[in-house]
């Protein structure tokens, strides 16, 4: 339960806000009496496939001026959230908590390296910089090198990206003679990903950039819910002030997935919204950041493993640019085979070593294999580099 002061009342007051007036919601809980917290949580949660449909509403469409949506790569078509002006500026409202607690001062110039569509990405961090009066500069229509060229020109100190992105911009600067260890750059801030908390990827970061990494964490449906604070590593603080966290369905690590409500955002609300992603809730803070996705769990011969635990060994070897994890699988059969790209000054013995050390601690056998420097696909926003190969089961022989 939330620590927040008496957030029992901050959940009657938000159901007085969008019921009856929200269609969705006032079908799926009626007119919910919350007494207890017990109450609350024996109502149902809200998945993103019941979403799909539109139906989450509370105004006339008249009403909206906004609209973002997901990526769409969990369910194969996106989910549209709109927002009011109302509701906007309540996300926009988090990042006045999160530029505080991420240190940031009146003097810090942001950058933001990538094209904005309608994924909601950094939207709400760069109009809440603009309006508290933040430098603060977008990175679209450029390409990579372009976009160094530009964070050195403006003497940018705070660079938000994907952990992925950050590690390209580094490659290519490097590459470029550029030292980035030596620019103004003093903070990055991450999302996207779970990178932000795996230790090896923090440290190549940081050592490209001789910058601090920041994770935040924030879902299109829910809003910017989660910051690092620059002086608590190694965990994020939930928004307490605009949204209630939960876990649910923990195993005995004490990992399970993460339930959200926004408290604000009334225009689209979510209640008790399964985010399908896995962290370890203690209070109001994600110790260790996101720890995968509980629709990526792979079942490999009897273990049950997760690709984030694959990466954060991957991401120990600093000879590796890039990577990916290809599943085959036939029938009940599933077999992975990890691809590694290697700088181009270093291959050697890399396969072998990253397949013993998967082994040593994961207890299975990863087939690694190494490809060529530059032949593995970049990523401006999120990276995919999980690939599933699903094939049924061979006809038998005659």
């Amino acid at each position: 339960m939330s620590g927040e002061p008496d957030p029992l009342a901050r959940l009657s007051r938000l159901f007085d806000l969008i019921l009856p007036a929200n269609a969705f919601y006032t079908q799926k809980f009626g007119t919910p009496d919350l007494r207890t917290w017990a109450d609350f949580t024996a109502l149902p949660c809200t998945t993103k496939s019941e979403l799909l449909g539109g139906a989450n509403r509370t105004f006339p469409l008249d009403r909206y001026t906004r609209m973002h949506q997901t990526s769409g790569t969990t369910t194969g078509r996106p989910l549209r959230v709109y927002d009011t002006p109302e509701s906007w500026q309540s996300l926009c409202d988090c990042w006045q908590p999160g530029f505080a607690g991420l240190g940031f001062t009146a003097r810090d110039r942001l950058y933001f390296p990538f094209s904005f569509g309608p994924f909601l990405g950094f939207w709400t961090a760069f109009e809440a910089a603009t309006r508290a009066g933040i430098f603060t500069l977008p990175g679209g229509g450029q390409n990579t090198s372009a976009r160094l060229r530009c964070l050195l020109d403006h003497d940018i100190t705070v660079v938000f990206c994907t952990p992925t992105y950050g590690l390209h911009l580094a490659e290519v600067a490097a590459k470029e003679g550029i030292d980035l260890a030596a620019s103004a750059v003093t903070k990055l801030v991450v999302a996207g990903e779970p990178g932000g908390s795996i230790a090896g990827l923090r440290a190549q970061l940081e050592a490209a950039w001789g910058a601090r990494v920041l994770d935040h964490y924030g879902l299109t449906e829910v809003g910017p819910l989660a910051f690092e604070h620059a002086d608590a590593p190694g965990s994020m603080a939930v928004l307490e002030s605009h949204f209630v966290a939960e876990m649910i369905d923990a195993n005995a690590d004490g990992v399970g997935e993460l339930v959200v409500t926004n408290l604000h955002r009334t225009a689209c609300p979510v209640v008790r919204y399964r985010t399908g992603d896995l962290v370890r809730l203690q209070g109001n803070r994600l110790v260790g950041g996101i720890l995968g996705r509980t629709d990526d769990m792979l079942h490999v011969r009897g273990n049950n493993v997760y690709p984030t635990a694959i990466e954060a060994i991957v991401r120990r070897f600093p000879e590796v640019a890039e990577f990916r994890l290809i599943v085959e699988e036939t029938g009940a059969m599933t077999d992975l085979r990890l691809e590694l790209e290697p700088h181009s000054f270093a291959a050697g013995d890399l396969a072998p070593r990253v397949q013993r050390t998967i082994r040593e601690e994961l207890l299975f056998r990863v087939e690694v294999t190494t490809c060529p420097a530059g032949s593995l696909p970049r990523f401006e926003l999120k990276a995919r580099r999980l690939v599933r190969n699903r094939r049924e089961n061979p006809p038998a022989a005659d």
